[in-house]
């Protein structure tokens, strides 16, 4: 099962990143030369949708067959799918966002910290991501791994992904305030829309994690 997992997971990768002159080398390769059939060839060029890739990214993430060099990869290619935002806008459709901010809570600091960095791309700039990032609790986790003694890299992307959730998000702003020791937290109220102040906050917590 576990190759069978990683083959799939290896194969979409090759899909998504074919170009379309490699494309048209397949398609003039003929089967003498160890080329596709045009069965094949047509299942390659229709592609599985980007729906379908983060799905089974999310599906090689969570499987405990997968070891994590494609967890890993797995999580690389689902970041990068959901820089699009309609992919980013799509996680709450397809049930992803539970499973994604779950894997905050690993016990590899790895897998937390790709958790943290599709949290932050899938929030950035975007209220209906943001919105749901905290409905399903992803601020005290990002919190806990900020403020843990885990590698500095991980608490890294805890922060980054705390700058996107807050940014004109007020509700999400006041939930990450409301977790932070008095010490980070300074003593005014913020406004999500002040970009100063809330960058003055973030710039606290990056010196906090750097120490």
């Amino acid at each position: 099962m576990a190759g069978s997992m990683n083959n799939l997971l290896k194969w979409s990768l090759n899909a998504q990143s074919a170009q379309p002159e490699d494309l048209a080398a397949t398609q003039d390769a003929s089967p003498a030369r160890g080329g596709l059939d045009q069965a094949a060839l047509a299942q390659l060029l229709g592609g599985p949708s980007d729906a379908d890739l983060m799905r089974e990214a999310m599906a090689a993430i969570k499987s405990p067959e997968v070891d994590l060099e494609n967890k890993l990869i797995a999580f690389d290619n689902f970041e990068q799918m959901i820089e699009n935002l309609d992919n980013a806008n799509n996680m709450e459709n397809m049930k992803l966002w539970v499973p994604l901010v779950d894997e905050l809570k690993s016990a590899e600091p790895e897998l937390q910290k790709m958790a943290a960095w599709c949290i932050g791309t899938a929030v950035q700039n975007n209220i209906k991501s943001q919105e749901k990032c905290l409905a399903v609790g992803a601020v005290p986790q990002l919190v806990s791994i900020m403020l843990s003694t885990g590698p500095t890299a991980t608490r890294k992307k805890a922060v980054y992904a705390l700058s996107s959730t807050v940014r004109n998000y007020q509700p999400a702003l006041e939930a990450l305030v409301a977790q932070l020791p008095a010490e980070l937290r300074g003593e005014d109220k913020l406004d999500a829309a002040d970009m100063e102040a809330v960058d003055q906050l973030i710039d606290r917590l990056r010196e906090y994690v750097s120490k």
